[in-house]
């Protein structure tokens, strides 16, 4: 049944991209200071939720951490993300956090309340990282371990399969020292 109103929220936000209403995709994003790479320190970020929470990386220290960029446009992203959801409904208690950041020419966030309301995990209403910004399509996912370390970066959208695998190995390692357990 979510799933069935996830679908129906973004039916809605289609219309105005089908009419030419909505932003078409922006030109390649200009170059940042810093790339993320896998195996080296995640670059900092900070961010807000629909909810208001304002939220950095070093907050969430101890915690699995992925985030994932995503457009209104995107077909494939629309289609990851009920599985994205259903995943950290069943995983959030092992220390895992999901952050939806959609990009700047999807649409306004005023138009995303109803799917933010709709998924566990929380939309960002403002990203700031430029580090993460450089990507080569959407969606495109990155996966921060307990340490602060990334262990994912990748355009392309997730299956269950490869999301389990990817997360699974993370879930199970320990918090560092000096950081909460997950509840």
């Amino acid at each position: 049944m979510f799933s069935t109103h996830l679908r129906a929220v973004f039916a809605v936000l289609l219309v105005p991209a089908l009419l030419g209403l909505a932003p078409s995709p922006a030109a390649a994003p200009a170059p940042v200071p810093k790339k993320i790479e896998v195996g080296q320190p995640a670059p900092p970020f900070t961010l807000k939720t629909f909810d208001k929470q304002n939220i950095s990386l070093a907050d969430l220290r101890g915690q699995v951490v992925v985030i994932n960029l995503w457009a209104t446009w995107c077909g494939p992203c629309k289609s990851e993300m009920p599985m994205m959801d259903a995943y950290y409904r069943a995983n959030k208690d092992k220390g895992l956090r999901i952050f939806g950041v959609q990009t700047e020419d999807s649409v306004a966030p005023f138009r995303l309340r109803e799917v933010a309301e709709a998924l566990a995990y929380p939309l960002t209403l403002q990203f700031r990282g430029d580090a993460y910004k450089r990507m080569e399509a959407v969606p495109t996912s990155f996966i921060i371990d307990r340490a602060g370390i990334v262990r994912y970066a990748r355009a392309g959208a997730f299956t269950r399969s490869s999301f389990d695998a990817q997360l699974k190995p993370l879930l199970a390692e320990k918090p560092p020292a000096g950081t909460a357990s997950p509840q």
